[in-house]
């Protein structure tokens, strides 16, 4: 008779379930897997004998063969450990089988019995409760998989633990939800001196989560600016929080099981790789751009990432998903941020300050900011040149608003947006808007109509461009709380799209 246990193997962000099958048979002493394992898997065998061996429990004198069906998945990973052990066990009659088929296992063995924390707990819990099984994984996984709170998760340390459990003798006490990570101390807006326009972009970009490109000299407070948006940003729903920590899951990201409601903020280095920032490697793993999923992706000296990593992001940037095609692996993650650039106007950065520029003034600023294609450059709603601020001013007071003013004034417009966009669950805020959908919300009055007109036509805007404008004088009237786009709403609209850095 075969003895069964289950695992899950992971694509992308969804699992998938494996049944794992063990049959003892006559024949020479052999403990074999079958079904597509990877290395990792294949040495499980070891792990297992050698776990199973400190627990005072010898094979038998059989033919061990193990099954990892579907037999034409890859299977990756040491999480693969646990299960195999199950089901092992369940064939030796040691605990019952009825038990182990109505549990999803995942986790890794060392030598002397211990559960390894594993990655992926989230998603398996979630694959688990699809099933309607419980989910059984070492301890320190599960308060993470416990948030998912539709199935029963089961954390142990040590698989003599899970024996006991499974005999009756000491029954493993259900594991609870980690606590809610706090969000950290943000910086303030108000630090930052000067730069009104910058900031307005900033809130702009916040509210309706528009993708904009920052143009200044060194110095000048790009970064600074960047590194306060998460302060203005609102916190990720329930629905947002757990997909985002789906995808931490995977990528090992999540403390102590706990999850965060503050959206991930991401800053690569402009020296990262292709499959850093969009996701690849062995394993196809998620890049930056999906673990930015539902939070902000800030590439700062953007025209020194390579070419083809920049050209890379036109299609998430669109879609909202990236697939990570490779030749053992084809993965799709969601990848839906907001992207923050940001450059010196030329290579030496002194474009505009006749006194520091170099001799290949303006020369030097088309190349440098050449590097950046037309089409990338049309998919940013947002660009604006972010001048240096003058050391006299530095000594003043700080002025503007506050991060928590401007964070009030995105969340109400958020909240106008998600009472918008109720009946519709692909479309979360103005960004996403599109077709018929869009025309209807962000129509303008007959003067904004005109005037909107007038630009297309004197500036050649693509197609793409008109609609990003419509989106962005949408959000400029939820911050001004007009139920209608009127010429003033997209008169700021078209000025921030015709700012500094625009291929039209």
């Amino acid at each position: 008779m075969v003895a069964l246990a289950f695992t899950v193997a992971f694509e992308g962000v969804t699992a998938r379930i494996v049944e794992v099958q063990c049959a003892l048979s006559p024949g020479l002493p052999h403990f074999g897997i079958v079904g597509l394992p990877d290395k990792a898997v294949s040495e499980a065998r070891e792990r297992v004998r050698a776990a199973l061996a400190s627990m005072s429990i010898a094979l038998p004198s059989k033919r061990i063969t193990i099954n990892l069906s579907p037999a034409d998945l890859p299977k990756e990973g040491s999480h693969f450990d646990l299960p195999i052990a199950l089901a092992l066990l369940a064939a030796l009659e040691i605990i019952p089988r009825d038990a182990v088929e109505n549990t999803v296992a995942l986790g890794e063995l060392s030598l002397d019995g211990r559960l390894v924390p594993v990655i992926g707990a989230l998603p398996a819990a979630m694959a688990a409760a699809e099933e309607g099984r419980s989910l059984l994984c070492p301890r320190a996984c599960g308060a993470e998989a416990a948030w998912v709170g539709a199935t029963q998760v089961l954390g142990a340390a040590t698989l003599d633990e899970v024996v006991r459990h499974y005999t009756g003798q000491s029954p493993i006490t259900p594991a609870e939800a980690g606590e809610v990570t706090p969000m950290g101390t943000q910086r303030d807006l108000s630090d930052v001196k000067g730069q009104e326009r910058a900031k307005r972009a900033l809130e702009i970009a916040a509210a309706g989560r528009h993708h904009l490109f920052m143009v200044g000299s060194p110095g000048s407070g790009k970064s600074m600016l960047a590194a306060r948006l998460p302060g203005i940003l609102p916190p990720l729903s329930a629905i947002e929080a757990l997909e985002t920590s789906m995808i931490h899951s995977l990528a090992g990201l999540l403390s102590e099981g706990g999850i965060s409601r503050q959206r991930p903020f991401c800053e690569p280095h402009h020296t990262a790789s292709m499959a850093a920032i969009v996701g690849g490697g062995r394993g196809a793993k998620p890049g930056q751009i999906s673990l930015a999923h539902n939070g902000v992706l800030f590439m700062d000296e953007f025209p020194e990432f390579p070419r083809a990593v920049l050209e890379t992001l036109r299609q998430p940037i669109e879609t909202g998903e990236v697939v990570v095609a490779r030749a053992n692996a084809h993965m799709r993650y969601p990848c839906r941020f907001l992207l923050i650039a940001a450059a010196n106007p030329c290579k030496c950065g002194y474009l505009a300050d006749p006194a520091r520029a170099c001799a290949r003034v303006p020369v030097c600023g088309e190349d440098y900011l050449g590097r950046i294609s037309g089409p990338l450059m049309d998919r940013f709603d947002l660009r604006v040149e972010v001048p240096p601020v003058a050391y006299t001013d530095l000594d003043l007071p700080s002025n503007g608003d506050s991060s928590a003013t401007v964070a009030a004034r995105v969340a109400a417009a958020r909240a106008v947006q998600s009472a918008r966009f109720a009946g519709t669950p692909a479309v979360r805020v103005n960004a996403e808007a599109e077709g018929a959908l869009l025309e209807d919300i962000a129509t303008p009055d007959p003067e904004g109509k005109a005037l909107l007109v007038r630009v297309a036509e004197r500036f050649g805007l693509s197609a793409r461009g008109y609609h990003r404008v419509l989106r962005v004088a949408r959000t400029i009237a939820d911050l001004d709380h007009s139920a209608d786009v009127r010429s003033p709403h997209v008169a700021e609209a078209v000025s921030f799209r015709l700012a500094v850095g625009t291929k039209e």
